[in-house]
């Protein structure tokens, strides 16, 4: 099985495209972005209409380094979701999607299966609601087990009841991502990095040398001064998707806020007290899900994250701290409003990441021989939030264009919300779609 390093040995081609070969391209479409949801899409692009050319730009010097390779790992199954939902197609689609393609590519992952566990009389409505959920979008295999049956599956967790689902799975998503583009590569296409767009606009004018007229009326550009000319164009901007999206003349919002979530590691002597995922059940108050136990592929335990407002749209330490970010958040009505109706909680996140022994005490009503000393603080990622104007969590996928010549000949995605990992294959034939239909491809 390859790890992470083998997989970007392989993909290196990917990076070593110099800036300077762009000056006099012109393409079919340029996709902006590339994460594992603008991977995906230029994948499903070119394996549809090999005839096309197709680029994707990323501003970073390697693919899938923010959302794409901060996250937790895991293959959701689909049970949280609203039945016949946008999300809830496309996550169980996308998990059987993602396995399929790993068993076809030779990539590892375990089916580590997921217990979402009560630990309060409470809890248990809730839990059978999730189980409707999860039968109506039919997952796999699902079922309720007693406090028996969870310590058969998870000898050290204690808990009333539980739904268990052997479908979820835990993977390296960045190095699925990775290889997404290196489909995408050997397919004919073009991969460009440290290339961050900031301008997208027509023109009036031929590309140099050029002999096709004005076949190719949209130029992008980067910060360096190098010219990208294309049809039509597609971005992906995952944690700058507003920003992306406000150089063709769109509205601001929704808007992204950044929410931090950190992690803590179990010591590896204390591994053997987690097996699979071990979840809580939601809570319908608070926005985001709670901590959890989360194996992961190289062996280590994750557990958490907390979710606290990052002070950088890509700041995964604590002091990590940008001046446009910080005051785009705290300026945004959005915020203000999510803030005052999550007051208590937001306080309590935030207690939990400077004084991890309270993220502990929780973690203790699920494996109460947890102690203060088996955990040591760990990663941390990112979560693109997409926020309207009254402080509610856009939680569907969000499709803008723009105005003038530019917004008819680009399409940006806006927001492509949690599981987009798991989901990513069935979002990638979405946008494809999508795609399709409004350039007329």
């Amino acid at each position: 099985m390859k790890d992470v390093s083998q997989q970007l040995a392989v993909c290196s081609s990917l990076l070593n495209e110099s800036s300077k070969n762009i000056r006099t391209h012109a393409y079919d479409v340029a996709v902006v972005g590339g994460g594992i949801v603008g991977l995906a899409t230029v994948r499903e692009l070119i394996l549809r209409h090999p005839s096309l050319r197709f680029i994707l730009l990323e501003k970073e010097k390697e693919l899938a380094v923010h959302q794409s390779g901060h996250n937790s790992g895991v293959i959701h199954s689909g049970i949280y979701y609203t039945p016949g939902s946008l999300k809830a197609r496309l996550c169980v689609r996308g998990a059987t999607l993602a396995y399929e393609y790993c068993d076809k590519k030779g990539l590892p992952y375990k089916k580590c299966g997921k217990l979402i566990v009560a630990v309060e009389q409470e809890q248990i409505p809730r839990l059978h609601a999730l189980y409707e959920r999860g039968m109506k979008n039919n997952v796999p295999d699902l079922s309720i087990i007693d406090a028996k049956g969870i310590r058969e599956r998870e000898p050290y967790c204690r808990g009333i009841m539980a739904l268990d689902s052997p479908y979820t799975g835990i993977v390296d998503w960045r190095m699925v991502a990775l290889r997404y583009g290196q489909d995408f590569e050997e397919a004919g296409g073009t991969v460009v990095t440290e290339s961050e767009v900031n301008d997208i606009a027509t023109v009036t004018e031929s590309p140099a040398g050029s002999t096709e007229g004005m076949k190719y009326p949209i130029a992008i550009r980067d910060k360096k001064g190098n010219e990208v000319r294309c049809r039509y164009v597609l971005t992906c901007g995952g944690l700058y998707s507003d920003r992306l999206s406000q150089i063709s003349g769109c509205s601001r919002e929704p808007r992204i806020v950044p929410f931090r979530g950190d992690y803590l590691v179990l010591k590896p002597e204390k591994h053997y007290l987690v097996k699979g995922n071990i979840y809580p059940v939601p809570d319908p108050r608070f926005p985001f899900l709670g901590v959890h136990f989360t194996p992961r592929m190289d062996g280590s335990v994750w557990l958490g994250p907390n979710a606290v407002l990052a002070f950088k749209r890509e700041g995964y330490k604590v002091y990590d701290f940008n001046v446009r970010d910080f005051v785009d958040a705290l300026s945004f009505r959005g915020l203000q409003k999510l803030v005052l109706k999550n007051i208590t909680y937001g306080i309590g996140e935030m207690y939990r990441g400077v004084f991890i022994g309270a993220q502990v005490k929780i973690l203790q009503k699920y494996i109460p021989e947890l102690s203060l000393s088996d955990v040591i603080r760990g990663p941390a990622g990112v979560r693109a939030q997409a926020l309207d104007r009254d402080g509610n969590l856009v939680d569907d996928f969000v499709f803008d264009g723009g105005v003038g010549d530019v917004g008819s000949r680009v399409l940006h995605v806006r927001n492509a919300p949690s599981p987009a990992a798991t989901s990513s294959l069935a979002i990638g034939e979405m946008v494809a779609d999508e795609v399709e239909s409004r350039f007329a491809l």
